[in-house]
């Protein structure tokens, strides 16, 4: 049965006493995902070997609570991260052998559901019975409902526009709940919807007793926890570009780790047991990563500046990173809503030899025309020539390759639309132009689109529970 805890200020206070006599001087968090599909030996590794003091599986992409609330509408028991369980698996050995805690937003849309699942996988493991502490709150579904005057961010439309279709609304919760979870001494904690580094602040608010106001100490940790949400990012993964900037030993690449101190510096690194590369060229493309301004960086801990943020390098592998400024948190929460909005239909076939993209063009003319001979029209209809124009679009001077490609992709509210763009497609198989083949079945998925509300921190009712006995 799930205990329900007082409120974060009486907690976190008594929790901050603790901490303060603890006295640890610096702490060791490491990655264990930065995507729902991201690769899981990695996280083993740090597990094994990395001496960490907590491991955060960072999950969840913007359509993805969205996705999971539809699968927790046909299953009640289901609705959190589905590889959350053999990601948990994998490192419980190791984590309980080196005590390490975990911190993970594989909840989702579930992670009451998510927290039970796998007290149930340790009991399974004879690992006994692991508590686990649960946040929730963050699904503020019936309670933008009633309020179809907000305003969306992306539009400027009212959020009636898209109510009729919505599948979910989620508050970006911050790091202050997620501390409070890990002051119940839980083994794991997890959790729905919270903002990306948030979920590496709060171990180090939960260790050094950070007031939620020393904007300082919070804009670093909300640093560090940028340069590592997004795994192996930062050690070299989307950096490697041969004869460019090599990146040694790819094929082992792991994941980071950051050594948080109390003062708010920290240093970035990996295990020497894999490849990659940690440096202040690695460190400073995923600090500049998904900042639309440097000086106004909105988290729902505090406002970062990173304009004078400091990159050192001192030591290989190394890097330390100082300077981050925080100003007062907003009063608003960012929520992510998702809704229903149409189907996209798809079909690809391949042209190969001589006169490959001439034949791949004639190719999409027919099928747009066949489409339209059925009476389908599509608000929006792309045709890409991959290997040839998917990316940057047709350009002049580009030589022509010896095969392509084609790839037809609708948009449309009609099911019976888009199920006959892969239909009309892969047809050219038999009824030309010449030498199509290769073609895929034709493919239909439902678009779950996200647009985001701010919603007034007074309404949101974060909560923790507790399942087990910590």
């Amino acid at each position: 049965m799930a205990a329900v805890l007082p409120p974060y200020t009486t907690l976190y206070r008594s929790q901050q006493m603790s901490s303060s006599e603890n006295g640890r001087p610096s702490i060791r968090i490491g990655v264990g995902a930065g995507t729902a599909d991201d690769r899981i030996h990695p996280a083993v590794q740090l597990a094994q070997h990395g001496e960490l003091d907590y491991l955060v599986f960072e999950c969840l992409a913007e359509r993805t609570v969205a996705r999971e609330n539809l699968t927790r509408s046909k299953d009640p028991d289901r609705g959190y991260t589905p590889r959350m369980l053999e990601r948990i698996e994998a490192v419980l050995p190791a984590c309980l052998e080196n005590d390490v805690r975990i911190v993970t937003n594989m909840g989702a849309a579930n992670p009451r559901g998510g927290a039970r699942a796998i007290r149930q996988l340790a009991r399974d493991m004879a690992a006994g019975d692991i508590a686990c502490a649960v946040v929730t709150g963050d699904d503020v579904s019936d309670l933008v409902r009633t309020m179809p005057a907000l305003k969306l961010l992306e539009t400027d439309a009212p959020l009636e526009s898209i109510l009729p279709r919505m599948a979910s609304a989620n508050a970006y919760l911050g790091a202050d709940v997620v501390a409070k979870a890990l002051a119940t001494k839980a083994r794991i904690v997890i959790t729905g919807r919270v903002s990306d580094p948030s979920l590496f602040l709060a171990p180090a608010m939960h260790e050094f007793a950070w007031s939620y106001d020393d904007w300082p100490r919070l804009a670093a940790g909300l640093v560090a926890g940028h340069l590592l949400e997004c795994s192996a990012q930062v050690n070299g993964g989307c950096f490697a570009d041969p004869g460019r900037k090599e990146v040694q030993d790819l094929a082992t690449l792991g994941y980071p780790f950051g050594d948080i101190t109390t003062d708010g510096s920290f240093t970035i690194g990996k295990l020497d047991m894999n490849g990659g590369r940690v440096d202040v060229a690695t460190c400073t493309e995923q600090l500049l990563y998904e900042i639309h301004d440097p000086a106004n960086y909105i988290t729902p801990d505090c406002v970062v500046d990173i304009t004078d943020v400091r990159l050192e390098q001192v030591a290989r592998d190394r890097v330390a990173v100082r300077g981050p400024k925080g100003r007062p948190r907003t009063p608003t929460y960012k929520v992510t809503v998702g809704y229903f909005d149409g189907y996209i239909g798809e079909g690809q076939v391949s042209f190969g030899g001589p006169n490959a993209v001439a034949r791949a063009k004639l190719g999409a003319e027919v099928v747009q025309a066949r489409l339209k001979e059925r009476g389908f029209t599509f608000p929006e209809l792309q045709v890409d020539l991959i290997g040839y124009s998917s990316v940057h679009g047709e350009l002049p001077s580009r030589p022509e390759p010896y095969e392509v490609r084609l790839r037809i992709a609708a948009r449309t509210d009609d099911r019976r639309a888009a199920e006959a763009v892969g239909f009309e497609t892969r047809a050219l198989h038999m009824h030309g132009p010449a030498g199509a083949g290769g073609g895929s079945d034709p493919m239909v998925r439902e678009i779950l689109a996200v647009q985001s509300v701010l919603l007034p921190r007074e309404l949101v009712s974060p909560e923790i529970g507790l399942e087990g006995e910590a």
